[in-house]
C-alpha cells in the first residue's frame, strides 16, 4: 500500500495558539554568571522570542525568583514586548513547583509547553521534566537559555531530550509561528523582528528589500 502526501502541516509543528510559551528567570543576577552564550546573544535572543510571542499572540506566562531580594528584574527586552504584563515571582527553583504558575497554566489549558530561561540545568529542567511527567509536550527553545557552562547547558539539554523534550531555536521558532509568506497579516511584522533580532538572517532580508525589492512568496 503506497503512501499518499499531502500539502499539510505535521501535527508536530507549533501554531501561534496551541502552545503556552514560559519565559523563566532572565534576570540580571541569573545572567552575571551565565557562560553558555554570551550576554548579546542571550539578551538577543531572548528578545526574538517574546517578540514573536507578543507578535503571534502566544500565551505566555513570565516567571522570576526572588525579583525583589536577589536576582533583580526580568530583561526589558522581554518586559517591553509584554507592557504591564504581571511578573509571577517564586521562591522554588523548579517553576512547576510555584502554585501561581500552575494555576496560570491550567487557566490557558494547553498541552504544549515552550520553555526559555536561565539557568538550563536548574530552571529549565525543572519544568521541562515535570510538565513531561504529568503527560504534558514540551519544546525548549535551546539558545534562548544559558548556563554556568556549556557543559551544564548541553548535558541538561541531553537530560531534557532523552526525556522526551523537543529542542528547537529562537530563529526557527518565530518562522515556525510563521511557517507560509502568503499569511500576509503577519509577514511585515515577522520579517521586521527577523531584521531587527535575527542575526546575519535578518541583514539578508534587509539587504534583499533595500537592494532588490525582495519579498519571500
Amino acid at each position: 500500500m503506497s503512501i499518499q502526501a499531502t500539502p499539510t502541516a505535521g501535527a508536530k509543528l507549533l501554531t501561534p495558539t496551541d502552545h503556552t510559551l514560559v519565559m523563566i528567570d532572565f534576570q540580571s543576577q541569573m545572567a552575571f554568571a551565565t557562560h553558555s552564550i554570551d550576554a548579546v546573544n542571550l539578551r538577543n535572543n531572548a528578545a526574538l522570542v517574546a517578540n514573536a510571542a507578543a507578535g503571534f499572540k502566544v500565551s505566555t506566562i513570565l516567571t522570576t525568583v526572588a525579583e525583589k531580594s536577589f536576582s533583580g528584574p526580568m530583561f526589558s527586552e522581554i518586559t517591553d514586548a509584554f507592557p504591564g504584563q504581571k511578573m509571577l515571582d517564586r521562591t522554588s527553583m523548579n517553576t512547576w513547583e510555584d502554585a501561581a504558575v500552575i494555576e496560570r497554566v491550567n487557566e490557558i489549558g494547553k498541552k504544549r509547553i515552550v520553555l526559555s530561561g536561565l539557568w538550563t540545568g536548574v530552571c529549565i529542567v525543572g519544568p521541562a521534566l515535570s510538565a513531561l511527567d504529568q503527560g504534558f509536550e514540551v519544546f525548549v527553545i535551546a539558545d534562548a537559555c544559558g548556563d554556568v557552562s556549556a557543559e551544564a547547558h548541553n548535558r541538561a539539554m541531553d537530560r531534557m531530550v532523552q526525556a522526551g523534550a523537543q529542542p528547537m531555536t529562537s530563529l526557527q521558532y518565530l518562522l515556525e509561528l510563521q511557517r507560509d509568506w502568503a499569511r500576509t497579516d503577519t509577514y511585515e511584522m515577522t520579517t521586521g523582528i527577523a531584521k531587527k533580532f535575527g542575526g546575519a538572517y535578518g541583514l539578508g532580508v534587509t539587504y534583499a528589500k533595500t537592494m532588490f525589492g525582495a519579498h519571500e512568496g
